[in-house]
Parts: C-alpha cells; sequence; structure tokens
C-alpha cells in the first residue's frame, strides 16, 4: 500500500478522534475519541527500518492504554456511585484529571513522554507537542478545581521542564521538557480562563511548529549539529535562534504574550507566590536556550562536522514570514493590551 495514503487515513482518524472527544457530552464519548486518537497515532510511530522508533511506540501504547483504563475506570466509579458529585467528593476528580495528565505528559506523569519523542521522526514529535495535547487539555478543563493537587502539577512540571532540560544533548529531548514546562503555564493559564489558554496554545503550537520545521528541514537531531553547521547560512541559524528565544518567553518576542496574560491573571487571582516560582523555574529553561543559541552563534568549530551530511537546502518562504511573526511579538503584545 503507498505510504502517503496511509498516513492521510491514520491522519483523518487521529484528528477524528480528538474532535469526537472535545464535541461528545458523555464521558464514554470522551473516551472512545482519545481511544481512536491512540489507535490512529500507533502506526504513525511506527518505522519497519528504525527498531527504536517501534521501541517508542510500544512505550507510548503502553502508558495511553493505561491512562485509557484509568479514565474508564473513573467514569465507572462516578456512573456507579450516584451521590459521588465533583463539589462533594474530590477523588474522582482527581483520578479524572490523572489519567489526562498522564494522558498529555504532565509531571509527575512525564516519564515516558522524553523517551517516545527522543526516537520519533519530527513529524511524530510536532504531532505529540501539539495535537495530542488538545484532548486532554479540554477534557481536563470540564474538571478542573483551584486545589492544592492542581497546584502541585504546575510548580512540578516547570521545575522537571527546567531541571530535565539542563544536562541533554539532544534537540528532541530538549523540546520534550520544553514542552513539559508549556504544559505547566497551559494548566494555570486554564484555571484564569479557556480563552488565556486558547491564546496560549496556539501561539506555543505556532512557535513549536517554526522550529520543528527549521530541525526538520536541516536535518538537525543533536546540539552538535547545530555547532558545526559551517555550510548553513548565518540567516538560517539567525533565524532558529529567535524562535529558542521566542518560546523559551524572553520579553520582546510573541512567546512573552501568553506567559504575560498568565502572569496578570494570576496576580488578580491573588497567586503571587505560585506565580513567582514558576517565573524563577521558567527563567532556567529560558536559560538553555540562551546557552544554545549564544553557543551556536558565537562557537565555530568543525570537529563533530562528520556526525552530520548537511546539503544545504532551500528553506520555503513560508518561515521567514513565521519567523517574522514571532519577532513582532512586541508591536503586537501592546496592541493585544490595550484590548485587553
Amino acid at each position: 500500500m503507498n505510504n502517503n495514503s496511509t498516513k492521510l487515513l491514520f491522519l483523518s482518524t487521529l484528528m477524528m478522534g480528538t474532535i469526537l472527544s472535545i464535541s461528545s457530552n458523555s464521558w464514554i464519548g470522551v473516551w472512545m475519541g482519545l481511544e481512536i486518537n491512540l489507535l490512529s497515532f500507533i502506526p504513525m510511530l511506527t518505522d519497519n527500518k528504525n527498531k527504536m522508533m517501534n521501541e517508542s511506540s510500544i512505550k507510548y501504547f503502553i502508558i495511553q492504554a493505561m491512562a485509557s483504563t484509568m479514565l474508564l475506570f473513573s467514569i465507572l466509579l462516578i456512573q456507579m456511585e450516584y451521590p459521588m458529585w465533583w463539589e462533594s467528593k474530590m477523588m474522582p476528580g482527581m483520578m479524572i484529571s490523572s489519567s489526562l495528565l498522564l494522558k498529555m505528559g504532565a509531571a509527575p506523569f512525564h516519564f515516558w513522554f522524553p523517551e517516545v519523542m527522543g526516537a520519533s521522526k519530527w513529524l511524530n514529535c510536532i504531532t505529540l507537542m501539539t495535537w495530542q495535547k488538545i484532548a486532554p487539555m479540554l477534557v481536563l478543563s470540564y474538571c478542573i478545581q483551584l486545589s492544592n493537587f492542581i497546584f502541585f502539577i504546575v510548580i512540578f512540571s516547570i521545575f522537571i521542564g527546567a531541571m530535565g532540560g539542563l544536562n541533554q544533548t539532544s534537540l528532541r529531548h530538549i523540546m520534550a521538557y520544553s514542552s513539559i514546562s508549556h504544559i505547566g503555564w497551559m494548566i494555570s493559564a486554564m484555571i484564569s480562563s479557556e480563552n488565556t489558554w486558547e491564546i496560549y496554545f496556539i501561539i506555543y503550537s505556532i512557535l513549536s511548529l517554526i522550529l520543528v520545521l527549521i530541525f526538520s528541514e536541516m536535518n538537525l537531531f543533536f546540539l552538535n549539529q547545530i555547532y558545526s553547521m559551517n555550510s548553513v547560512k548565518m540567516e538560517i541559524k539567525f533565524m532558529m535562534m529567535l524562535s529558542l528565544l521566542s518560546i523559551g518567553g524572553l520579553p520582546p518576542f510573541i512567546g512573552f504574550l501568553p506567559k504575560w496574560m498568565v502572569i496578570q491573571s494570576m496576580m488578580e487571582m491573588n497567586m503571587t507566590s505560585i506565580m513567582l516560582i514558576m517565573v524563577m523555574m521558567t527563567m532556567v529553561t529560558l536559560y538553555y536556550y540562551l546557552r544554545i543559541s549564544f553557543s551556536a552563534l558565537i562557537m565555530s568549530y568543525t570537529e563533530n562536522s562528520w556526525s552530520m551530511n548537511i546539503k544545504n537546502k532551500k528553506i520555503n518562504n513560508i518561515l521567514p514570514t513565521m519567523v517574522m511573526f514571532s519577532t513582532m511579538g512586541m508591536m503586537m503584545t501592546s496592541i493585544l493590551i490595550l484590548f485587553y
């Protein structure tokens, strides 16, 4: 069978599963949508030529199946014990939240996420970082409560995202830990309002897409490949660094806008102490992005050039446009804040 037509089939059922999950009016419908989504993504992860990818698809399947079982068990628990409402009993809510957090890879349920990302193609990585988070996040917004459990998840996710990425050399692992950190911010955005979460998710998805397109186009997987990119134009390197700083949340860039909105709304809700911890932890994430940027722009050595075979591919016109969107963040932020 043609590989492209198979991919198209699985991609369409993957999208259908997510749409079914978020538009369903019953918990069983949500579970069915998540199952369709899972079963469509597994064939996209597998590759006969690469045994590591097959291993990561098995890891992904086991974790997601476990989370789905936990979700179904929680739903049945609520259905059987009819007085068990969200207000009176916290346990079923925590169980449903935990299963959804396991599905999206939030800390402390994050261990599978860097492992699966580390052995996947860039296309699968961007799907994992963006599309696969839509259904669990939106379903989580139905049952999210201001509780110590949610605050623990938010702070722990940002802490793990910051500390996990420090000693990594694989770009896919760095993107995975960055995603875990952003999950913490997204959950806190969801506590304030769903609109804030939507803006955060859209901007995060665009910035991740820019970076993944550059990495995929340049065939980059490890840090030493960036350092020895002598055959690549400085403009492309510069575009990559701007995108890295933007996704890290450096103030002049558009990546700072959603964080600004979350900080503002949390200050209004008198959550100053949690917000301070979040900002301090995110500074560590920004530090390892800055480290990559400075090292790649300043250092220019050729020792490790054996590890790659780059041909100077023609980058599409869409990438510079997207990077411009990322860089012109200050102007757009100022205009949006006037209406906010």
